[in-house]
């Protein structure tokens, strides 16, 4: 299987969708937003997206099957699953902040082996292949050789539905504040990790993600040097719904710190 030249496909399919993106936030409008639950959006223009993603990835790789943010195709099994996310960020699409991806995987059998992330308005295209290192633009990315958890700048995104473990997050939050460079929330997890691959944040966390918002900076990371585990440490992170992803010198000490505020929690076991 020839990864790398169809993660070129893909790469070229998502610069393709992304001006439809472009041309339909011209023509969006917000009294055409559906509530899928309790501040969960969608619109037209994902719907729209993700029948363009189906339709030119079912070209690129035909028999595939696909986990699909917005069920436009149903669920099948096969050798090849695409991950996929056509608007990742759309409450910031909605209110017209500048920062939205697509968001692309190719997982064969339980394992990634292709990831694209498209943020369209800076147009950068970050993505990888199994073994083929990680790139944005052509460019070849790493993650940041930050040593010490003080001296990072970390990103993170704030629960939208499951406020079960929220005093524990904001508890989290405060240490994050007072002991490293900062946190950032950009409203898009795809965004977030790829800014990890490529070294302007040193480390990613967020519990209640599904797999379409994670799986392709999972390999982008790691083909980027980074590490990626759950809040315990462990392999559960695209879908377990928690993720911590930072370089190799920070990883454990954000871990360690995560669990710290969430030992007393339910969530770690």
């Amino acid at each position: 299987m020839e990864y790398e030249q169809i993660c070129s496909s893909v790469r070229a399919l998502s610069i393709e969708t992304s001006k439809f993106l472009k041309d339909s936030k011209a023509r969006f409008s917000t009294d055409q937003i559906e509530v899928k639950s309790e501040n969960n959006f969608v619109t037209w223009v994902d719907k729209a997206s993700e029948n363009l993603l189906v339709e030119g990835l079912l070209k690129i790789l035909p028999g595939s099957a696909f986990i699909a943010e917005e069920n436009t195709i149903p669920h099948e099994k096969s050798e090849f699953t695409w991950i996929i996310d056509p608007l990742d960020g759309t409450t910031n699409f909605i209110h017209g902040i500048p920062l939205y991806c697509i968001s692309i995987a190719l997982m064969r059998e339980s394992e990634i082996v292709l990831g694209v992330i498209h943020e369209i308005n800076l147009n950068e295209v970050f993505y990888a292949w199994k073994d083929g290192g990680a790139w944005l633009n052509g460019c070849p990315i790493r993650v940041s050789k930050t040593l010490q958890l003080k001296e990072t700048l970390l990103a993170t995104g704030f629960p939208y539905y499951d406020y079960s473990r929220l005093d524990s997050y904001m508890e989290l939050f405060r240490y994050c504040l007072q002991n490293t460079h900062g946190l950032r929330r950009l409203g898009s997890a795809a965004a977030d990790m790829a800014y990890v691959a490529c070294g302007r944040f040193d480390g990613f966390f967020e519990y209640g993600l599904k797999s379409w918002d994670v799986a392709a900076g999972i390999l982008i990371v790691h083909e980027a040097g980074g590490v990626t585990t759950d809040f315990e440490g462990g392999d559960n992170y695209l879908f377990g719904q928690e993720i911590v992803t930072a370089n190799a010198n920070i990883i454990n000490d954000l871990v360690t710190t995560i669990q710290r505020f969430f030992k007393n929690d339910n969530g770690l076991k």
